[in-house]
C-alpha cells in the first residue's frame, strides 16, 4: 500500500543514535530541483553560442545515426560540442556562474524538498545527495542555496584532448556502486522521483517517491517488492 502525503516529509524518528547517525539519501533533480539542472546548463550553454548551435546542426546526420543504436549516444554528442573547448578550470567557472544564475530562478527548486532535507542535517541524519547531475554543478547548486554539511556523490567528468568529457555517469544501479565506493553499504531513508533511483529505494528501510502518478508508484512497489511512501512537493 502506498503513504501519501502532501507538501511534508515522512515524520523522522525520534532519539537517533548520536554514534552512528541514520544516514539519509536525496536524489538531486526531481527531488531537490524542478527539472534537470545539467540539461538546464547545457541549453544554456548553447543559447549563448552561435557556433555551438551551427556545429550542433552541421552534426545532425550523425546524431540520426547514433539514435537507433540508443537514445544516449546524441545526446552525450551534444553534450561534448557544448564543452567544446573547456578545460577543468575554465569548465568549473562557468559551472558555478550558472549555478549563482539557476538559484536566481523563481521555482525551480523544491521548496518542500529542500525544508526537508535541512529537517534531517537538524535531527542529526548524514545526509548524502545522490545524483545523475554533473558533481561541480551539483555542488555548486547546493552551496548557492546555503546547504553545508553534504556528501555529494555524482556524476563526474574528467578533461580530454577537446575539453571537458563524462567519466561516470552516476545513474541506476551505478549510484548504489558509487555509494559502496564512499564506504556507505546500508541506509535508512532514501528520497527518489524515478525508476533510476528504483537501486537506491530498494536497499532503503523506507522508501519515499516525490511526485509520482499512480501508475509510477505502482511500477515502483514492483521492483521493490515492498510498499513506499509518496509525498507531493512544491
Amino acid at each position: 500500500m502506498t503513504i501519501a502525503l502532501t507538501g511534508e516529509a515522512p515524520p523522522l524518528a525520534a532519539g537517533a543514535d548520536a554514534v552512528s547517525p541514520r544516514v539519509v539519501l536525496f536524489d538531486f533533480d526531481g527531488v531537490l530541483v524542478h527539472g534537470d539542472s545539467f540539461a538546464l546548463f547545457m541549453r544554456d550553454r548553447y543559447r549563448h553560442s552561435s557556433w555551438r548551435k551551427l556545429l550542433a546542426l552541421l552534426s545532425a546526420p550523425l546524431l540520426l545515426l547514433q539514435l537507433p543504436f540508443s537514445r544516449h549516444l546524441p545526446i552525450r554528442t551534444l553534450v561534448r560540442i557544448a564543452l567544446l573547448g573547456l578545460g577543468e578550470q575554465r569548465y568549473q567557472g562557468v559551472a558555478n556562474a550558472f549555478a549563482a544564475t539557476l538559484v536566481r530562478r523563481p521555482k525551480q527548486f523544491c521548496r518542500d524538498g529542500l525544508q526537508a532535507l535541512r529537517r534531517h542535517q537538524a535531527a542529526g541524519d548524514r545526509v548524502i545527495v545522490v545524483t545523475g547531475c554533473e558533481h561541480t554543478l551539483a555542488s555548486g547548486i547546493l552551496q548557492q542555496l546555503g546547504l553545508t554539511g553534504l556528501e555529494v556523490l555524482a556524476s563526474r567528468l574528467r578533461p580530454g584532448w577537446l575539453g571537458m568529457r563524462l567519466l561516470h555517469h552516476n545513474v541506476g544501479q551505478r549510484k548504489v556502486q558509487t555509494l559502496a565506493g564512499h564506504g556507505v553499504t546500508e541506509w535508512q531513508m532514501a528520497y527518489g522521483d524515478s525508476m533510476y533511483d528504483a537501486a537506491m529505494l530498494k536497499l532503503a528501510a523506507e522508501a519515499v517517491l516525490v511526485n509520482s502518478t499512480p501508475a509510477l508508484c505502482k511500477k515502483m512497489e514492483k521492483a521493490l517488492g515492498r510498499a513506499v511512501t509518496r509525498v507531493e512537493w512544491f
